[in-house]
């Protein structure tokens, strides 16, 4: 399954918000969309769901129209939706009975994701007696209970501790083994590296960037190293302004042209004591900010 925003354009009055916004998706993988607050990430996100159209351009699946009514969308969103003085399983059985489950069907359901995230004993407990990060647990079963085809995670590790953050990941995990489309949006990037293998950056309602994270990170000059080595400071004295100390106490040394990696790597070896040398890629943080840290 391939999803595909195409052109899409949309304005509210005379504010142009999203302009010719074009990214692919495919079933079995994730994307990353990201992009500053106020780029229109979330107003591609609710034009995708059919919250409101687009003024123009076309929502696709596998090349056609997108029929909402035969794929499903599992949304978690970054504000939480649920009702606080209502019981859990009650409206967890109504959201699933919202997106087409059988009462039955939808008891099973929610009943199987309360135990695979280790909520069984809030099930009849009410929302606002449960942490922020059991909260964001229970919502995220109303994105999963009824079996979507397109899961939707906007900043879904917000408010969990490392070990239910490693239990999010593992069902993302899972989503992706099951073929489906998993989007991301996050001004996490450490998650977003770890799970998604394409991005698009929107900046003003522009795509500023959009395609395959390594194939972006290999595009960029390869004209800088990363040195790990005890030695430090005796190869910096020797590089000189070339060399500069990182926040994590490797070396960063700038090549004068990308042709000079492989004699100074050698003289590296050669010299010092080395633990490690590689090519320097840019992080996704680094992507980022030189693609949406400035307005287009």
């Amino acid at each position: 399954m391939v999803l595909e925003l195409k052109n899409i354009d949309k304005s509210f009055g005379e504010k142009e918000v999203l302009k010719g916004v074009s990214f692919t998706a495919e079933g079995g993988k994730a994307f990353g969309l990201l992009g500053r607050n106020g780029a229109g990430k979330t107003t591609s996100i609710r034009i995708l769901m059919n919250v409101f159209p687009a003024n123009s351009g076309e929502v696709l699946i596998d090349g056609k129209p997108i029929d909402y009514d035969k794929i499903g969308i599992g949304y978690l969103p970054e504000e939480r939706g649920l009702y606080p003085k209502k019981i859990i399983i009650d409206q967890l059985v109504y959201f699933a009975e919202l997106k087409g489950m059988s009462f039955k069907d939808a008891v099973k359901s929610v009943d199987y994701w309360l135990t695979r995230l280790g909520m069984t004993e809030y099930r009849n407990k009410r929302l606002d007696t449960l942490s922020k990060g059991n909260q964001q647990k229970i919502q995220l079963i109303t994105a999963l209970a009824h079996d979507p085809d397109i899961v939707i995670l906007d900043e879904p590790f917000s408010g969990l501790d490392p070990v239910n953050a490693m239990l999010l990941k593992d069902v993302v995990r899972e989503q992706i083994s099951k073929g489906k489309i998993v989007l991301f949006s996050s001004h996490q990037m450490s998650y977003i590296e770890e799970f998604c293998d394409s991005i698009a950056i929107i900046n003003a309602g522009k795509v500023a960037i959009c395609g395959d994270l390594h194939e972006i990170k290999r595009n960029y000059v390869r004209d800088k190293l990363v040195v790990s080595t005890t030695k430090p400071e005796e190869i910096a004295a020797d590089f000189g302004d070339a060399c500069t100390k990182r926040e994590d106490g490797t070396l960063l040394i700038q090549l004068a042209t990308p042709d000079d990696k492989k004699d100074t790597m050698k003289r590296l070896v050669e010299n010092y004591d080395i633990d490690e040398v590689k090519v320097f890629e840019p992080s996704l943080n680094d992507i980022f900010v030189e693609y949406a840290g400035a307005q287009v």
